[in-house]
């Protein structure tokens, strides 16, 4: 099966109550762009991520509100910052690492929210062919075979294979690439 590669960078996905405590009671967060999956986009706001090493400003959040608060950082990020986020599948926070989260109204820290995601491929429900949640897979682009790719599968997902920036350069990897995933 082929799939659209498409880059991660760093980014943070917010609840409602950390939305209100760090740009304002009721604020609503404003797309900027649409991604690839369906009701996904980056915000025009940005927030700073803080640890006691390191700051990082303008780090775009992705809509819509979830139902929990977390960071995804990068590989390149964790001397920056000090810390070793695991990497893991969104939404796995246990035991994870701690992050201040700084907007223009207020700050959070939170311990056992942030993470490097996971090389992850999307696959709608209907699409699934023989494939299953939490399949471990490779995916062939451009020559190179990237192992550990874990299937996520949902009624409202689109076809799309995500990797972080840093692993994508590494690889030589562009966004927008066609992989083909290697059943094992």
């Amino acid at each position: 099966m082929k799939v659209k590669v498409c880059l991660s960078n760093r980014h943070v996905h917010l609840t409602r109550d950390d939305v209100n405590i760090l740009f304002g009671e009721g604020y609503n967060l404003t797309p900027r762009n649409y991604l690839g999956q369906p009701g996904q986009f980056a915000t025009e706001e940005t927030v700073v991520l803080k640890t006691d090493k390191n700051i990082k400003e303008n780090v775009r959040i992705v809509g819509p509100i979830r139902n929990y608060t977390q960071v995804e950082l990068l590989e390149e990020d964790k001397d920056y910052f000090g810390i070793n986020p695991p990497v893991r599948n969104s939404s796995d926070l246990a035991n994870s690492e701690t992050i201040t989260i700084i907007g223009p109204k207020g700050e959070i820290t939170k311990k056992n929210i942030c993470i490097i995601a996971n090389r992850h491929i999307h696959i709608n429900t209907g699409d699934k062919d023989n494939f299953n949640e939490d399949e471990i897979v490779s995916v062939e682009v451009n020559g190179t075979i990237l192992d550990n790719v874990h299937i996520k599968i949902a009624d409202n997902y689109a076809l799309e294979f995500h990797i972080n920036k840093d692993d994508a350069q590494n690889n030589n990897i562009e966004n927008g690439s066609i992989g083909v995933i290697k059943e094992d």
